[in-house]
């Protein structure tokens, strides 16, 4: 059966190693004091700042590319932009956030019952008749694994490739293609955090078998 400690029962715990003046800070903020909370709603806002940054790069891309009044569609100008943000910049962070989803949809359990040493590197365990179905579901577990972090990997060295040969060594305003790697760092750490979220429990949560 499942048991859950009263909220009372520990009610004058510290929840940090170093006490925090919690008397002065608004109720909604005290509830918050939850690592699983904290995780996911950290994860949020990386994952928010990372394509808002990627996004005000586009935006002021746009803006830059478009011809003043007076001057009609098509007519050269002398302030055109030698290079805006192309579709080539869009696909690192598309790539990020396919690996984000992809990580964070497997199921965890699969992958705690190896470690993460095991998940990432060993072989399925288990033993008797249902060995090879528990392996097989592992392995497909740990597949995915790879390519969800192979996705965010290709994603990070995708950004900061277009920012070095598209933006460096021509010369050009780098703002575009550091906005790139920052979002895809920011994918990651998203990434990270939501990961830890989920592998930890509710507070004072037990689940105990009789």
């Amino acid at each position: 059966m499942s048991y859950s400690r009263s909220r009372g029962y520990d009610s004058n715990r510290r929840v940090c190693l170093v006490p925090l003046p919690t008397h002065l800070l608004p109720t909604w903020l005290t509830s918050l004091f939850s690592k699983r909370t904290l995780g996911i709603y950290l994860s949020g806002a990386l994952f928010a700042i990372g394509w808002w940054t990627f996004l005000d790069a586009v935006i002021l891309s746009s803006i830059s590319a478009r011809p003043p009044p007076g001057v009609g569609r098509g007519e050269p100008w002398d302030g055109k932009p030698e290079v805006v943000v192309s579709f080539a910049d869009w696909i690192p962070g598309i790539c990020g956030t396919l690996g984000m989803i992809v990580v964070n949809l497997i199921d965890k359990s699969l992958l705690a019952e190896a470690g993460l040493g095991g998940a990432l590197f060993g072989g399925g365990g288990g033993g008797g008749g249902g060995a090879f179905a528990g392996d097989a579901t592992m392995w497909r577990a740990k597949l995915f694994l790879f390519i969800g972090f192979a996705l965010m990997a290709g994603g990070l060295a995708g950004s900061i490739t277009v920012l070095v040969v598209k933006y460096l060594v021509p010369g050009y305003p780098e703002y575009y293609g550091v906005a790139n790697v920052a979002q895809n760092t920011a994918l990651m750490l998203s990434t990270i955090s939501l990961w830890i979220a989920q592998q930890t429990e509710g507070e004072y949560d037990y689940n105990l078998t009789i």
